[in-house]
């Protein structure tokens, strides 16, 4: 085949596409009229994981479930714009890692709410000027974010879903030399994480690093500058028109941010693999054994911990402790069910949500 007869080709499978995607989007419309009707909840992580496995189970082709994701969690979010417009806000600022977490969940047309503050982002989902609040809950190179931590104990919001980001930085600049370069910006932990590329290629250049407090502020610094450069995320980089000159420059391809969608009042329906998070306020913890009776509830009903965080008790003048902790299944499993029953009040559902690590 010649070149412009595969083009051809290509031209009209897109219009095949759109023709495609238009008629799901009119069964999404009817779909978003009855949920109305009956006030049944617009987005359903666990559904749209039914159709991510099932397309992957029937995929003979060149695509990836990495790729398939990608399209398809695009669509999904123009299609709940479709039944339901809905406000997102996450923790800025525009052009973060948060930023593309979000986007990576509910695409480019939703109306985002760009907040400073973790703080801001709970507050903003409590009181209902979002439906969605995107955050960070660990980092597996540096650990969990205890502010976030901390605010699940505190508010009444569930977790609708995790989204897990692998973490790569870019090397962003107007200038086309590295000898050029003057000066390179970022967060103080990108420079860290990506010592290895700033010792084997800027060494004696004389470049100066200069922290800032966000690699979003640091490639909107280099779009500005015509000397300068930004370690910063491929979105940033986008966001502000800056050339990139390097990508996945990190240190470590095993760089992991999680992060949370939090709602208010919400709760998944069972899916075939779930992760269920909760807050113990244990009783007694200064008695002996209290941890472990409670470790070994789990144990023995065939239920298994992947995370136990302690916090400290603000407030108290001993110390005390409570703790998060996440388990493989669902709260409404009858082995989950027994725990929550035996320990009443101590416990605080935060949620049940698909699984992605």
């Amino acid at each position: 085949m010649e070149l412009t007869d595969l083009r051809n080709r290509i031209d009209q499978l897109d219009d095949e596409l759109l023709n495609i995607l238009n008629e799901r989007m009119e069964l999404v419309k009817q779909v978003g009229e009855l949920k109305r009707s009956s006030q049944a909840i617009i987005y359903r992580p666990e559904r749209e994981k039914q159709i991510l496995d099932r397309l992957e189970k029937r995929n003979t082709g060149l695509l990836t479930r990495q790729a398939i994701d990608a399209i398809f969690f695009e669509i999904f979010a123009v299609s709940r714009n479709l039944e339901l417009p809905e406000r997102i806000s996450y923790l800025g600022p525009e052009g973060s890692f948060t930023h593309q977490a979000a986007e990576s969940r509910f695409g480019g047309m939703s109306e985002y709410l760009v907040l400073p503050t973790i703080h801001s982002v709970f507050e903003s989902v409590e009181t209902g000027r979002a439906k969605f609040g995107v955050v960070p809950i660990e980092n597996n190179q540096e650990g969990i974010v205890v502010e976030t931590v901390d605010y699940l104990r505190d508010k009444n919001l569930s977790i609708v879903a995790e989204v897990l980001l692998q973490v790569h930085f870019t090397f962003a600049s107007q200038s086309d030399s590295l000898r050029d370069i003057r000066r390179i910006y970022s967060k103080d932990i990108a420079f860290r994480q990506c010592g290895k590329f700033i010792g084997e290629y800027l060494e004696g250049l004389g470049i100066e690093l200069i922290a800032v407090e966000s690699t979003s502020k640091a490639a909107k610094l280099a779009s500005e500058e015509p000397d300068a450069a930004a370690i910063c995320s491929s979105i940033s980089a986008r966001l502000y028109g800056v050339p990139i000159l390097f990508d996945n420059i990190e240190d470590s391809d095993q760089n992991k941010t999680r992060f949370l969608i939090l709602a208010k009042d919400f709760s998944n329906v069972k899916s075939t693999d779930d992760k269920t998070t909760i807050i113990a306020n244990l009783p007694n913890t200064n008695r002996p054994g209290v941890l472990y009776e409670f470790l070994k509830d789990f144990n023995d009903r065939g239920i298994n911990l992947t995370k136990i965080e302690s916090r400290p008790m603000r407030g108290e003048s001993t110390f005390r402790y409570w703790f998060l902790v996440e388990f493989l299944g669902h709260y409404e499993d009858p082995a989950a069910q027994e725990i929550m029953h035996k320990y009443g009040t101590h416990l605080k559902w935060l949620g049940s949500y698909v699984r992605v690590s």
